[in-house]
């Protein structure tokens, strides 16, 4: 019989290859049991995950597993985790310290990042995490580099428009990330926008890599499409954000259930209770502008962004 793995099976599958610490490695495999179709077709590969899943418990349990961790690695906080990749000089820190509340050291020579440096980015009623590198160069880069991008959730490539090598800098990084299997970039922001006299150089780049990037000027010095910035690194993180509320009383707005795109009612009661789970009928349906109001909806019904679930059990 076979498997017929789902795209959250396989996702949770690529996360538990690219995990690092032990943590990360005990939430892919939960996800891979928890999303894995249960059939006769898939005992072995569930009794597999188990094994894998007991076994690094157990490791992590041991004395001095939590001293473990390499010092380059940082834990994913928020919705999700951008890191920024970029040549020298592009403006990664002083885009972090823009967007955040980390004290980033911003200097106008080369390498002044060298270790990773992370900050919680606001976008409306979620954080996001952004994470500043070390610059990707031809002359060096740090050997746990690729670890950490490949650990991230996604790359935002940060350029400087006006830069007279930025179409060999985007090319060469795009070529350092493929050896690194690292996904590519989900979003190029050119920053320094405001020095880029009338857009031109950014309308260039735009035509050149329109179609492989989503494109966006930015400048962190001058302030200029922060808002923009973050509502796109949102968007590319491909999460939605759900809330609940009780019947008969309103709805709990303060903080969102963050699930990936593409869950459903049921991955949302998962959430919120295990039980909600495994005794959901079925969900009402409410949205924030007052649509949809009581909507009856399944338990695989595919939620989107701002839903307002209501949990019959």
């Amino acid at each position: 019989m076979p498997a017929n793995l789902s795209p959250d099976y396989l996702e949770a599958e690529r996360d538990y290859k690219s995990a690092v610490t032990p943590a990360e490695k005990i939430d892919a495999l939960q996800r891979m049991l928890a999303t894995i179709p249960k059939h006769k077709g898939t005992e072995k590969m569930q009794a597999d995950i188990k094994r894998r899943l007991a076994e690094v418990r157990k490791d992590s349990q041991k004395k001095g597993a939590a001293h473990t961790t390499p010092f380059y690695l940082v834990r994913k906080e928020g919705a999700g985790q951008a890191a920024l990749v970029g040549p020298p000089n592009s403006g990664k820190s002083q885009l972090l310290a823009a967007l955040t509340h980390a004290h980033v050291e911003v200097a106008d020579y080369p390498f002044t990042t060298r270790l990773p440096q992370p900050g919680m980015m606001m976008y409306e009623d979620v954080q996001v995490q952004l994470l500043d590198l070390p610059p990707i160069s031809d002359e060096f880069n740090e050997p746990w580099l690729p670890q950490v991008l490949r650990a991230a959730t996604i790359c935002i490539l940060v350029i400087d428009p006006c830069d007279a090598e930025v179409l060999d800098q985007i090319e060469s990084i795009a070529e350092r990330l493929e050896q690194w299997r690292v996904p590519p970039p989900k979003l190029l922001a050119a920053n320094k926008c405001d020095l880029d006299d009338g857009g031109g150089n950014f309308a260039a780049l735009e035509d050149l890599y329109g179609a492989r990037y989503r494109m966006l000027p930015v400048s962190a010095l001058a302030g200029v499409n922060l808002d923009g910035f973050a509502r796109a690194v949102f968007e590319a993180l491909a999460v939605v954000r759900v809330y609940t509320k009780v019947p008969g009383k309103k709805a709990e707005l303060a903080t969102p259930y963050i699930l990936r795109r593409g869950e459903t009612v049921l991955d949302a009661a998962r959430h919120v209770h295990k039980d909600f789970a495994e005794q959901l009928k079925f969900a009402r349906l409410y949205r924030l502008d007052g649509g949809r109001d009581g909507l009856m909806v399944e338990r695989n019904h595919v939620v989107e962004d701002r839903d307002i679930l209501e949990f019959h059990l």
